[in-house]
């Protein structure tokens, strides 16, 4: 960090520190601590002489005067009590966390309460299973609602049952506004076949969800600035292209990692339920299990799926122009092309 940049942060975090005081002081919050983070805090209590005590599922719990500090095993960290603000600004944020937060999300994060869709989908890297796309609306009142939920990008949750609780949560919150897509696997092999493109699949899907959630501004309070989606084709106008009259109407929004974005957050876990939920569907109808993704496991299943179900089946359960499809078959592969990257 160089001098001027120190500089800088210190000034900031005395602006922040003063705008504390025109803020009503907290007296209970809750935050997700790294192992290392906690480890820390651990630390740092017990050389300020605050009062061990054991709490049910808790990897640590303390008592100062005025405030408790609680950690529990799943590495959420709630703090109670009139000394709850002092605890944050003095100890907690400058140093375990090491950045000022507390109530000031949106002086450090403009962006972070605005009214806005958020687009993503899921299915599409997977050669089982159907192509779901996702939208959602949020406001200032919805994000507040989501603090410390857990809810992130999709890919960062390994456990289906925690997406099925989450996608739940999402739907029920008030304020928020979902629509999905799902694009079953006999439906997306004919749009391939007549599209020659996944990407040109994806910006028709994305397009329909933004344009059915649109129909519903009324309901949207207040209405959205913007959409945002991840930015999956090189070519940014592939969705703009897709979109009718409505959808026209707002900014469209596409960057990499839009993930990280909490509206489009929401909209992949959506869209990750729905496609579980539709994996499952084949599989019961069929009586196979059907992995995800594409790995030499779905190579075997799609193998099994042959020789126990027929090839007039397999369109029905998975995406045919994936490579899996032609391997299953013993039919020859076209040869790789060379992928260039962006420029």
């Amino acid at each position: 960090m160089t001098a001027k940049t120190a500089k800088i942060s210190c000034v900031l975090w005395v602006l922040l520190r003063l705008f504390s005081h025109f803020v009503k002081p907290l007296t209970s919050y809750t935050c997700q601590l790294t192992d290392d983070q906690a480890s820390a805090l651990e630390t740092a209590l017990r050389a300020r002489n605050w009062k061990p005590r054991e709490v049910p599922y808790a990897r640590f719990a303390f008592d100062s005067d005025q405030c408790t500090a609680v950690l529990y095993e799943s590495g959420k960290l709630v703090a109670q009590g009139k000394g709850t603000q002092e605890f944050i600004e003095f100890l907690l944020e400058p140093e375990i966390l090491k950045q000022a937060r507390l109530g000031y999300e949106s002086v450090l994060n403009p962006d972070l309460f605005l009214p806005r869709l958020g687009v993503d989908e899921s299915g599409k890297g997977d050669f089982f299973g159907p192509l779901c796309i996702a939208g959602a609306y949020v406001n200032e009142s919805v994000v507040r609602a989501w603090q410390d939920s857990g809810i992130r990008d999709s890919k960062n949750i390994s456990s289906d049952k925690k997406i099925a609780e989450l996608a739940e949560r999402i739907r029920q919150t008030p304020g928020c506004l979902v629509d999905t897509v799902t694009i079953g696997n006999e439906a997306y092999n004919r749009l391939y076949a007549k599209m020659k493109s996944v990407n040109t699949i994806l910006a028709w899907g994305h397009a329909r969800v933004i344009e059915n959630l649109l129909a519903r501004r009324l309901l949207m309070n207040p209405p959205p600035a913007r959409v945002i989606s991840d930015q999956f084709a090189s070519n940014k106008t592939v969705i703009e292209k897709a979109l009718m009259s409505g959808g026209r109407e707002i900014e469209l929004v596409q960057r990499h990692k839009a993930e990280e974005d909490l509206a489009v957050a929401a909209a992949s876990i959506l869209a990750r339920d729905e496609f579980v939920k539709g994996l499952a569907k084949v599989e019961k109808q069929f009586g196979m299990k059907l992995p995800k993704g594409a790995s030499s496991a779905v190579d075997e299943a799609a193998i099994k799926f042959l020789a126990e179900r027929g090839a007039e089946n397999l369109s029905k359960v998975a995406k045919m122009h994936f490579r899996t499809a032609l391997r299953a078959q013993g039919l020859p592969e076209p040869p790789k092309t060379e992928w260039k990257g962006r420029r």
